[in-house]
């Protein structure tokens, strides 16, 4: 059975990316895999890593349950919007404060490499956007999705990291967002197959 963990980062629990996130879920699990779901603007936790890597804090007790499922999870699934060519600020914060040396990857002493910690991990990322995803490719050159894939999983060794992207979300309609919860359902069914 594959174990895989959706991660939702939209702030508003009520938008379009939850129902992504449903829609691959189900096609996951009628696959039978074990699907287990975070949404971050759920947690209580201080986004601020206000001291950068000098001074660890402490993680909230959501913050210690998040990186459990992280660890338990072969495969994780992020769905987030693009806001300004990037990830909302609460998915930033969650990256920031959980993503730590010694748990997502670590320095190698007197040198320029690291360990990657999440290695043996797969990924996909789901986000939604108000243009069409080969303009914000073309354009802009898929700032979020570079960062959420290369900076952050693919550097923490989760790999590889599969993307689709789902717009103009603004102005679809109601049988186009129909189609696109088709669409993820079908990805979720394709990724809750055991390899």
């Amino acid at each position: 059975m594959k174990k895989i963990l959706i991660i939702n980062g939209h702030p508003n629990p009520d938008a379009f990316n939850s129902g992504l996130a449903s829609a691959y879920a189900q096609g996951a699990r009628s696959k039978g895999a074990e699907v287990k779901e975070l949404t971050i603007s759920e947690l209580q936790f201080d986004p601020n890593l206000k001291y950068g890597y000098q001074k660890r804090m402490d993680l909230e007790p959501d913050l210690i349950l998040a990186w459990e499922k992280i660890q338990w999870a072969e495969h994780l699934v992020w769905i987030h919007p693009v806001w300004w060519g990037g990830l909302p600020a609460i998915s930033k914060g969650f990256i920031d404060r959980l993503f730590l040396p010694g748990m997502a990857f670590q320095y190698k002493k007197d040198s320029v490499y690291w360990d990657k910690l999440l290695k043996g991990k797969t990924g996909r990322i789901l986000t939604t956007l108000d243009q069409p995803g080969w303009y914000y490719w073309l354009m802009y050159g898929r700032p979020s999705i570079n960062q959420l894939k290369k900076s952050t999983l693919e550097f923490c060794g989760v790999k590889p990291v599969r993307v689709s992207t789902f717009g103009i979300i603004k102005n679809s309609t109601l049988k186009q967002r129909s189609k696109w919860m088709d669409e993820a359902k079908a990805l979720g069914e394709k990724d809750g197959l055991k390899h």
